[in-house]
């Protein structure tokens, strides 16, 4: 079975999401699959063999390679943020009748929205920071912000990931540099209230038939959140299991699971939350988290003592079974 392992993306987080690609390839079952490496990225679209380059073409996401013209059976999906990780490939992979890996495009599109993903999961009563929504151009009044919220705030982009233009905001003179931050990375934001608690990330899946939870993993940033600095470059530790009581474990494990089965997941997902007087409140939802060796999700896989190559199999499998469906 030909396998195409697609990696990178538009945004500044393809640094990540190359390094995830790697990993998928490291662990995929090479006696099952035939996997070729392939690179999204604004300069291009290649299958990378050995440095050599092989244009992907367009039209039906097939490569030629020494006159060979190579067609793939399943996509694994491993672009974190735009245009992987927000549906357009999974839109694009769909009109090919591509069977792909992860959500399908609708629910990459909802979750990459965080504005609309706090409105789907507020009709689920899931617990959230209080929030206001600010689109460019809009006249930002940051006494009003300060009387609806309290200090400190976060100012996030809507749709961005990996904590890219995220500030916590102490005080409002640090507003304006803040709203610049997340505006370069989107023209819609996002202000949160300030959760006093403990941060936890819970990676959940659809595996074997159910909605399973691998781990809970409490952060500890070495800095004011949990921002790229702490995720990719060491400021933090991450304790997996986290270090709260059974009963507490208990909720954050349904809560997980009720967030991924209101959203309509399917596929690899990190959930984050901030638990504040015992109640887990929902931050945000990665639906192609982080696979890189630092990363939190292929922590919780071996605290689970199930093999990657396993994850990846169920995976295909299931990118596999929405092809069936589109066939009825």
């Amino acid at each position: 079975m030909n396998v195409a392992v697609v990696m990178g993306g538009y945004s500044e987080e393809s640094v990540i999401s190359l390094r995830s690609g790697q990993l998928i390839l490291n662990h995929i079952d090479k006696s099952k699959y035939q996997a070729y490496e392939v690179h999204i990225l604004k300069d291009g679209w290649n299958c990378v063999i050995e440095g050599q380059k092989y244009p992907i073409n367009k039209a039906d996401f097939t490569v030629t390679i020494d006159q060979q013209k190579i067609s793939f059976d399943v996509i694994v999906n491993t672009i974190h943020g735009t245009p992987g990780e927000d549906g357009h490939m999974q839109a694009y992979w769909e009109l090919l009748e591509l069977p792909y890996t992860g959500c399908s495009f609708y629910q990459s599109s909802l979750t990459f929205n965080k504005r609309d993903t706090l409105s789907v999961l507020s009709k689920f009563n899931i617990p959230k920071a209080k929030s206001i929504y600010i689109s460019q151009g809009d006249v930002i009044d940051g006494a009003q912000i300060e009387a609806e919220l309290g200090l400190p705030f976060f100012v996030k982009p809507n749709q961005s990931g990996s904590s890219l233009g995220v500030s916590m905001v102490s005080t409002l003179e640090d507003l304006p540099k803040a709203l610049d931050f997340a505006f370069a990375e989107d023209n819609d934001i996002l202000i949160e209230s300030y959760l006093n608690g403990t941060e936890v990330s819970v990676g959940v899946l659809h595996f074997n038939g159910a909605t399973k939870v691998l781990g809970i993993t409490e952060i500890l940033s070495q800095n004011e959140f949990f921002d790229y600095e702490a995720k990719y470059l060491g400021k933090s530790e991450e304790i997996t299991p986290a270090r709260i009581s059974k009963e507490l474990e208990a909720l954050v494990i349904e809560t997980a699971k009720k967030v991924y089965q209101s959203l309509g997941m399917v596929g690899f997902s990190r959930t984050d939350f901030i638990i504040m007087n015992g109640i887990p409140h929902f931050i945000e939802i990665n639906t192609n988290p982080g696979l890189s060796p630092q990363s939190i999700f292929p922590q919780q896989a071996a605290y689970a003592n199930i093999p990657f190559s396993d994850l990846l199999d169920n995976e295909i499998s299931l990118a596999l079974q929405r092809k069936l469906i589109w066939k009825r």
